[in-house]
């Protein structure tokens, strides 16, 4: 069978899968609606947050990335992973012991102020929106491949399929899915990961494979890693495992933007509320644990699948005929995610550092004379012919390899899975952020039980609509665009919520004028350097990592404001007591 075929088969199984979990899930109260009614076991929870965790971004961007940009890419491994400890032994158990349904109902309450909860709303609301942005983008992508329709379309599909599941089940509905989705989305990352190490290098775990010989072909008995520096530097590029410098990110650069991934994962509000739907402070613990497991798998394969991908990639389309190109790339050109410019009008694919032509391609819809997809684009200066979006290599890498078309199919669906158990997660927060923290606890405290589930499906649809505009019009790739969403909740929630949590004396005032500055500086800084054509001015950081310098002024307007004001009530400092040194289990939530 085709490509297509297959893929229908197995994206309609998991599908059916997860429409009918949806279904039998669907819930009629608040409770079940925004926390799966604190029931769910810690096992169920943890693979639910590691599906919930393992993004577009993991599944599709990570790999794309470290291939291109070597070692650097490696923030991403590092801040995800590490943050992700960070969120389970630092803040997970202790929002747990405060039981609240979201993270501006914690801020709203600890701090004592409607106006906290007001501005940790709208943060709440700023950064699912920018991190949903990569999911939707991941979901057009994907569908425009495989289920041949253009992207637009993809991203319209993927929006129905979130709305029917999301709006009838809640956080219930979303996790009983996002179990299924875990499995889905962890097979179909290793069963290629460990089929193309097995070809390359002989070895059956991709995460030695990555630092073995090579089994076959020229380069017989050469480490990979040496081959692909030697590739590299051929073409121009820096030396593949090189850490900073010429060619690399600075050594300030990775170390704030690693650090502005890990505080943002441990801000996150789709990640937070995950714990608040277990039984027990000991069960957050426990399926904080599972997750982790479940990450580091994933994780520790994506450099290998990088690897693998890019040795590939050089060796079966750089210095080839556009007329011998494999099949691969003409399946992928038609995406328009890949673009070929004859510069020399030799007619050959001559794959070197530098620009192709000025930003993403554009397709006029005709053929030129080696039968490529013409552009419009203005060539750029260079000798660069190849235009190659990161965001492709995971989803090719098994064609590049040639493996059977079901595998091939397999990863469709997978990648679907992690893109679609994020964007649900991040939607209900959206939904909860407004139908819970605005309507009901700032405008209407009578509203019914109905009136507010009412609420929350509405927002669900309109927080969709907004989801797919970004899909459609999307500021980067998937990767870079959800680390903008980490720096957004790292300048924001990281500061304010430590600081709930472990210090007694600081204030609503401090964190309310904490919030703002934090994200104020961040916003101004990504929207200079993203939409503005402006430079990193500071000190050479980039916009992925200015969420730590914005965590930074946070944590220092926050503590100094809180000094310069009144202490808060001793009824507050008493349930900070509680919380940072809780005793027993703790209580389910109480509403």
């Amino acid at each position: 069978m085709i490509i297509l075929t297959w893929t229908y088969i197995i994206v309609g199984i998991t599908f059916s899968l997860y429409l009918s979990i949806a279904w039998l899930s669907r819930v009629k109260t608040t409770k079940g609606f925004y926390v799966a009614g604190a029931g769910v076991s810690p096992l169920a929870n943890g693979m639910a947050t590691a599906a919930d965790w393992l993004s577009a971004a993991s599944f599709i961007s990570i790999a794309g990335l470290i291939s291109f940009m070597g070692y650097s890419g490696s923030i991403y491994l590092l801040g995800w992973t590490g943050g992700y400890v960070l969120l389970a032994l630092l803040l997970a158990p202790y929002l747990r012991k405060f039981g609240k349904f979201t993270v501006p109902d914690f801020i709203g309450d600890r701090y004592y102020s409607d106006t906290a909860r007001f501005v940790a709303l709208l943060c709440a609301i700023f950064v699912s929106f920018t991190y949903i942005a990569g999911q939707m983008r991941g979901v057009g992508i994907i569908f425009s491949r495989f289920l041949e329709v253009d992207v637009n379309t993809g991203v319209l599909i993927g929006m129905a399929i979130i709305f029917f599941y999301v709006s009838l089940g809640g956080m219930k509905g979303i996790t009983y899915t996002q179990v299924a989705q875990c499995l889905v989305l962890i097979v179909a990352y290793l069963v290629p990961a460990i089929a193309i190490s097995l070809k390359i290098t002989g070895s059956f775990a991709p995460q030695i494979g990555f630092g073995s010989t090579i089994a076959d072909g020229p380069n017989t008995g050469k480490y990979l890693l040496d081959i692909l520096n030697q590739l590299n530097t051929d073409l121009g590029f820096a030396e593949y495992t090189k850490p900073f410098g010429h060619g690399g990110k600075p050594m300030l650069d990775v170390f704030c933007s690693t650090m502005a991934l890990m505080v943002g994962t441990a801000g996150l509000p789709h990640i937070i509320i995950r714990f608040y739907t277990v039984t027990s402070v000991a069960a957050a613990r426990l399926s904080a644990g599972y997750a982790l497991l479940f990450i580091a798998i994933f994780y520790t394969t994506a450099p290998a699948v990088a690897s693998f991908a890019r040795y590939n990639m050089i060796n079966t389309i750089s210095g080839i005929e556009y007329a011998k190109a494999p099949v691969w790339f003409k399946n992928w050109e038609k995406t328009g995610l890949i673009a070929w410019l004859d510069k020399n009008q030799n007619g050959v694919i001559e794959y070197h550092k530098g620009d192709p032509f000025a930003g993403r391609p554009t397709f006029t819809g005709e053929k030129g004379s080696h039968g490529q997809e013409l552009i419009s684009n203005t060539p750029a200066d260079g000798v660069n012919e190849l235009y190659i979006d990161n965001d492709i290599i995971v989803l090719a890498n098994p064609e590049i390899a040639q493996l059977p078309p079901w595998v091939i199919a397999l990863v469709a669906a997978g990648a679907l899975a992690a893109a679609l158990s994020t964007a649900s997660g991040l939607l209900l927060v959206i939904s909860s952020a407004i139908s819970h923290d605005l309507y009901y606890r700032l405008i209407n405290r009578s509203a019914s039980e109905k009136q507010r589930l009412l609420v929350g499906r509405i927002m669900i649809g309109a927080a969709l609509f907004v989801a797919g505009y970004f899909g459609i019009n999307p500021p980067g790739f998937v990767a870079e665009v959800v680390a903008l969403a980490f720096g957004l909740a790292a300048s924001s929630f990281f500061p304010v919520i430590v600081l709930g949590i472990f210090s007694k004396r600081t204030t609503r005032e401090g964190a309310i004028c904490g919030m703002i500055t934090g994200i104020c500086f961040t916003i101004y800084y990504i929207v200079n350097i993203k939409f503005m054509s402006g430079s990193a001015w500071l000190l050479g950081i980039s916009a992925e990592g200015i969420g730590t310098v914005g965590m930074l002024l946070n944590f220092v307007v926050t503590m100094l404001v809180s000094l310069m004001t009144a202490a808060p009530p001793p009824e507050v400092q008493a349930m900070v007591e509680n919380i940072r040194f809780p005793r027993g289990t703790g209580s389910n939530i109480d509403r």
